[in-house]
């Protein structure tokens, strides 16, 4: 069954169709189905192979350089509270660069077929530095609103947790992705990123819809984000599981951490909006 989830849809490995329909893949399908017509392959060797340890491991890489490149933003950027004519305009300008050069890598890495680590990481650098500067302009805007810490710990803090609270509820409730769940889920994420960019073109006209607004709309959208970003981390975890059942190549590692990134940042950014809204006065 080839995927629908635009970053995995790109290796071969993963998109490779299987035998008779199943959900495991041609060259890489597992041993003990002894069906007429199908003769079950030899096992491949761990070398070189894709495991949950290099899984961990790029991942780590990956997340590592979102969060040292966010913190040197935040750092260099100048005190927005003291020196607003200086620091706002070095944050602008690295939210807008980081913004653009990590939407731009993420659509290179997601439709790239042979996964590239140099480009995974920086679209990490990328998107390091606008979420430094991003989250440095909520943290001065609504910081000073919390009872529980700052606004950012918070956020950062609630991104672990779904992203723990969803891989154990995929592991111990065994949950199974289908077609249809795939095929929502992936349109989805679409539907939302053209949402966004409909609302970016009308903000310049002084016409926008409300969605990155702090009213219902902001907040019903921003929960539908969240959501989606759970979604996500399930494909996310569906296609890791099958990948090193499989036995893909352990370059395909890179691919799964750019994508756990993805998601990540995607319920980082909901999540600090939905507590912005709920924090104001």
């Amino acid at each position: 069954m080839q995927s629908n989830n635009p970053i995995f849809r790109r290796s071969e490995e993963f998109s490779r169709p299987a035998p008779y329909g199943q959900a495991s893949y041609q060259e890489y399908a597992p041993q003990g189905h002894g069906e007429q017509g199908y003769a079950p392959p030899t096992a491949p060797s761990s070398t070189g192979r894709m495991t949950i340890d290099t899984v961990v491991q790029s991942t780590a890489i990956t997340l590592g350089v979102v969060i040292l490149t966010a913190a040197a933003t935040w750092v260099l950027t100048g005190d927005i509270t003291n020196d607003p004519e200086g620091a706002i305009p070095m944050l602008s300008a690295a939210l807008l660069i980081g913004s653009l050069g990590a939407f731009a890598l993420s659509m290179v890495n997601s439709f790239k077929r042979i996964v590239s680590p140099p480009l995974v990481i920086a679209f990490a650098v990328f998107e390091g530095v606008a979420l430094g500067a991003l989250s440095k302009f909520y943290d001065a805007v609504y910081g000073a609103n919390s009872d529980y810490g700052g606004i950012v710990t918070q956020a950062v803090l609630g991104t672990f947790a779904a992203f723990a609270g969803t891989l154990a509820a995929y592991k111990f409730f065994e949950i199974k992705v289908g077609q249809k769940f795939r095929t929502f889920v992936i349109a989805a994420m679409f539907g939302m990123v053209a949402l966004s960019l409909m609302e970016i073109v009308l903000s310049l006209f002084d016409a926008g819809l409300g969605l990155y607004g702090n009213g219902a709309l902001g907040l019903i959208f921003a929960v539908v984000g969240l959501v989606l970003g759970i979604f996500m981390l399930i494909l996310d975890f569906d296609f890791i599981e099958q990948g090193i059942r499989n036995g893909i190549p352990a370059a395909e590692s890179w691919r799964a951490a750019f994508a756990l990134t993805v998601s990540l940042v995607w319920i980082y950014t909901n999540l600090l909006r939905i507590l912005a809204i709920l924090q104001q006065d």
